[in-house]
């Protein structure tokens, strides 16, 4: 416990003196996302409750959290939370596409042993369950991307206020191409950082290439991956065009 007090004092300090105010709305903002995922996972338990509607709403919450609370309600984080909500929506799509089509939802054999003394009739829906973890995984990402490229599109209108809105949706363009490389592979090494355990035992239980790819808990994951990634490639044009339009509209009047 002492050393996670440490951890948080530290973190806290970096955040206050390299962020300022805005480094401490950003830690107060860690608090308030851990508090909407809680309180979602709580409410997803209830049998009654459809987790995909449930996942939405959190995921507007968090939204507003890390844009309009951390960075304040004006254009960028405004065109912002737009792009995002757009993108979840056409996200869910591929996501209950993928989630039906590979039928990853609920325990691989691996974990019979741990869940067999418990009962598996609880009431819930694994498969929207499956696809409502896609989506929480990726929201981070999607917002991080749609700040950051609404943001310096922004400052590319500031310093060029007569730009034209096809040359500063080029621009967006430019911007989010650098910024997909480093994300898309910013999840692909967190897979592989969280579950090195999992390869390790993979590789205890004599597991060959083929097993691994096919075992249930890789691909579940790897899925997981794949659509952030579908996630942060959409929200790009998205962000650059309904930023370029907001930008050069409130210009023109």
């Amino acid at each position: 416990m002492n050393v996670l007090v440490w951890l948080a004092a530290i973190l806290f300090i970096l955040m206050v003196l390299i962020g300022g105010k805005k480094g401490v709305r950003s830690f107060v903002a860690l608090f308030l996302n851990f508090g909407v995922l809680l309180l979602t996972i709580i409410i997803m338990t209830v049998p009654n409750v459809n987790p995909i509607i449930l996942t939405l709403i959190a995921c507007t919450l968090i939204s507003c959290i890390n844009l309009f609370y951390i960075n304040e309600v004006n254009r960028k984080t405004k065109t912002a939370f737009i792009s995002t909500m757009i993108t979840i929506v056409i996200l869910l799509f591929f996501i209950v596409i993928a989630t039906e089509k590979s039928m990853f939802q609920g325990f691989g054999e691996e974990e019979i042993e741990e869940i067999s003394v418990f009962s598996l009739y609880i009431g819930v829906d694994f498969t929207k369950i499956g696809a409502s973890m896609i989506i929480m995984s990726a929201i981070g990402s999607i917002v991080d991307v749609a700040i950051s490229v609404a943001s310096s599109m922004s400052e590319i209108r500031n310093h060029n206020p007569f730009i034209s809105r096809k040359d500063l949706f080029t621009s967006g363009l430019g911007i989010g191409r650098d910024i997909l490389g480093t994300d898309t592979n910013t999840l692909f090494f967190a897979f592989f950082g969280s579950y090195l355990g999992l390869l390790i035992w993979f590789k205890d239980l004599s597991y060959s290439f083929g097993e691994i790819v096919n075992s249930k808990v890789f691909s579940a994951e790897m899925i997981n991956i794949l659509c952030a990634g579908i996630g942060v490639a959409i929200i790009i044009p998205i962000t650059a065009w309904i930023t370029a339009y907001f930008l050069v509209k409130t210009r023109d009047k």
